[in-house]
């Protein structure tokens, strides 16, 4: 079946409009707070152009307005300020007196006080500029940074060496015009040289790196169409494979007085450079030591007086230690405390990420978090009080496990707080004091619900505003659909989201398409509510879209994410195809004989993988800029949940080696600049595909980057899955309507 494109386009922006028109109101507060912290109050936008001011009076907890609007417009208009509707007040930095009873405010330029009990209304003068709070005043100071002891890299400290390095090995020189010069090294090659070294306070000690240059290989990109016309352009550059040569510093210590060199256990850095942190007094330099294949992660101390090492963290995984590609924490994994030898450090060894607390001097490390949950970002560290304010997720056992909660917990996990409660996808403002809190909290199938909390007890203070839709409704918007199932093990849940056809009818049959990236460096189903149609440009043309987080990815337990590990092409597709099944058993509309699948980068190696390895379930996919070989995308991402060495396991998750198995419809989008993912791993696809005398089809973008192709990407993938899903044939585009 042919299809006239101009019908199509017209009812997908009719459908796609009628939203856009449509005012939400409600969903957001914008807060006034008292300077003397008595009272708060915000504005409320209204259907039909009204407005309301809502008055929060924080020490009795008590919701109003905040004056009666007919009666301000009739005073006001009495006091000569105009003509203004009791719907339409448009009042600026409202300022409330609570004992006084009185209100001052600005309108239409000028200022004007208001007895709240007779209305009566005189010119004031502009109140004096709210000072700020204590909270506040900490704020704006800058943290006190203790000054680091800074290691000479030339001059003993005392003056009476000067070190050098000659034909790759390291010397000392005494400081004088004839002075005496000592090798400390003999085994410095072009290829593995010392490097200027560090003295230690005493004069006496020093080390040094000895560094051995990586082989790095170069990633080429021909730029077929250059804009400025003319040859094609090749561009290379240097680009990290899993299994390259990296860069290895080897950590030398020297004794000068007794002319001794030790090589520190652990010394050896070859993931990383060296990033030294000394103690204030010059004795002791830490440095983190992330072994290749993320399987041990270490904070070492070296004591230069002696030379001896040892572990401050040495933590160890029979699968991977996340490092590398860890989006949105707040702090880094190991965040040195500044007033305290103390370290608060993120986690997941004992089965979720979480935070503890270490004592650099023992070593010994202690919980600040446990509990089936996942501490998700650090907003605050609060070291004089001790204290850890945080997001997490999972620990509402009645709610999605994806939804960020906040709390507040001490360094010896005591005083555990929740700061919010309500079965959402919360973000909150504080007071400028921090007293109180708005907490703010959504899901994709709920609008915004404001609440007022206290800091202190995360206790309800009272409840502020319910979003307003009506008018979107009205549009017949819907919301999507939140579904949960059992995964592979029969009892983790797997989430996701449906979003159903515009003009969705249940007694029909709708084809499947399946939103792909497994990426393990996060999770990617939508928490937060939006007035947008997710997915319109699909359900506008009659697909059903999901969305779903397997196993694999982020933000769930340690074995949740360990799925991933050196198998990649796993991408929680059995979770996935579980997901469907169970979602299909409670739906007959729900047509899991055509499902389809489409996504970009790691997106792209899974939604082609979904065919190779599920062809009994998927049937149609569209991979664009897709990594589909491990070993030839950046190593720095790939031997995180791979591993190093390079082994048989890359190869088994490989679209390429495995190109031979492709039964569905395939359709491949590249740019030829992709300056992320090399183009040449679609290619080396393609070439495997005909080899293996496989069918599909093939689109290159010149000069396109890291994408799906532009527009022209776009129109592909929407023809392709119409034309294998919904048995329509694409329109003739080059000719005229």
């Amino acid at each position: 079946m042919k299809i006239s494109q101009a019908p199509a386009v017209l009812a997908t922006l009719v459908a796609s409009f009628a939203p856009l028109c449509a005012k939400v109101y409600k969903q957001r507060i914008s807060p006034n707070w008292a300077p003397d912290g008595s009272w708060m109050c915000y504005q409320n936008d209204l259907p039909g152009g009204a407005r309301e001011f809502v008055l929060v009076d924080l020490k009795k907890g008590v919701r109003q307005r905040a004056f009666d609007h007919k009666r301000m417009a009739a005073a006001l208009k009495q006091a000569g300020a105009g003509n203004p509707t009791a719907i339409q007040l448009t009042l600026d930095q409202l300022q409330f007196d609570l004992q006084a009873g009185t209100t001052t405010f600005r309108f239409h330029g000028k200022w004007f006080l208001c007895n709240l009990s007779s209305y009566q209304i005189e010119q004031t003068e502009q109140p004096p500029a709210r000072k700020l709070s204590e909270a506040e005043e900490v704020k704006k100071q800058p943290l006190a940074r203790l000054r680091a002891y800074r290691a000479s890299r030339d001059l003993s400290p005392d003056g009476k060496w000067r070190a050098f390095i000659r034909d790759h090995d390291l010397w000392i020189r005494e400081n004088l015009e004839d002075g005496e010069e000592i090798r400390l090294t003999r085994d410095g090659t072009e290829n593995n040289r010392y490097e200027a070294p560090f003295w230690a306070p005493n004069s006496n000690n020093l080390i040094s790196f000895r560094v051995q240059p990586g082989d790095i290989g170069q990633v080429h990109m021909v730029a077929s169409s250059p804009k400025e016309g003319g040859r094609a352009k090749l561009h290379s550059r240097r680009y990290a494979l899993p299994g390259d040569k990296f860069t290895s510093h080897e950590l030398n210590w020297f004794d000068v007085a007794r002319q001794e060199q030790k090589r520190p256990e652990g010394g050896l850095i070859d993931f990383r450079g060296p990033r030294l942190r000394w103690t204030m007094d010059g004795r002791h330099v830490r440095f983190e030591k992330i072994d290749r294949g993320h399987q041990r992660f270490r904070v070492v101390e070296l004591d230069l007086f002696t030379g001896k090492a040892r572990n401050i963290i040495d933590e160890q995984s029979d699968t991977f230690i996340w490092t590398e590609h860890a989006l949105r924490l707040g702090m880094e994994k190991v965040n040195w405390l500044q007033g305290s030898q103390e370290i608060l450090y993120l986690s997941e060894k004992d089965g979720h990420r979480h935070l503890y607390l270490v004592d650099v001097n023992s070593g010994s490390m202690k919980p600040v978090t446990t509990g089936e949950f996942v501490v998700r970002y650090i907003d605050r560290v609060d070291e004089e009080k001790r204290q850890v304010w945080f997001r997490a997720s999972g620990r509402n056992k009645d709610q999605d496990p994806y939804l960020i909660h906040y709390y507040r917990v001490n360094f010896d996990g005591s005083g555990f707080t929740s700061l919010t409660d309500g079965n959402g996808y919360h973000e909150i403002s504080y007071s400028p004091d921090r007293k109180f809190l708005i907490d703010t909290y959504s899901r994709v199938d709920q609008a915004p619900i404001h609440e007022l909390r206290r800091v202190s007890t995360g206790e309800l203070v009272c409840k502020l505003e319910e979003t307003d839709i009506s008018e979107l409704l009205a549009t017949g918007w819907e919301p999507p659909e939140v579904f949960s199932a059992r995964g592979r093990d029969g009892k983790t849940g797997i989430w996701g989201i449906v979003c159903k056809p515009t003009d969705f009818d249940p007694d029909k049959k709708y084809p499947v398409l399946e939103d792909m990236y497994a990426g393990p460096h996060d999770s990617y189903v939508p928490k937060r509510w939006s007035p947008g149609r997710r997915y319109s440009t699909w359900t506008d043309l009659g697909f059903v879209v999901i969305k779903v987080d397997g196993m694999g990815t982020a933000n769930r337990s340690k074995a949740f994410h360990d799925v991933c590990w050196q198998n990649l092409k796993d991408a929680g597709l059995p979770d996935r195809i579980l997901w469907h099944k169970a979602y299909a058993r409670e739906h007959s509309w729900y047509d899991i004989s055509r499902v389809g699948i489409y996504g970009g980068s790691a997106g792209g190696q899974s939604s082609t993988g979904a065919l190779l390895f599920y062809p009994d379930f998927y049937k149609v996919a569209v991979s664009s800029c897709g990594c589909h070989d491990n070993r030839m995308d950046k190593a720095s991402w790939n031997e995180q949940w791979m591993g190093y060495p390079v082994g048989p396991h890359y190869g088994e998750s490989s679209n390429i080696d495995n190109a031979h198995l492709l039964e569905g419809r395939l359709l491949l989008i590249v740019g030829e600049l992709d300056s992320n993912v090399p183009p040449e791993s679609t290619m080396r696809l393609a070439d495997a595909l005909i080899r293996a005398r496989k069918d599909f089809e093939l689109v290159v973008v010149p000069n396109g980057g890291h994408g799906g192709g532009g527009h022209h990407g776009h129109r592909k993938r929407v023809d392709f899955f119409r034309k294998h899903l919904l048995g329509m044939e694409p329109p003739n585009y080059n000719q005229p309507e």
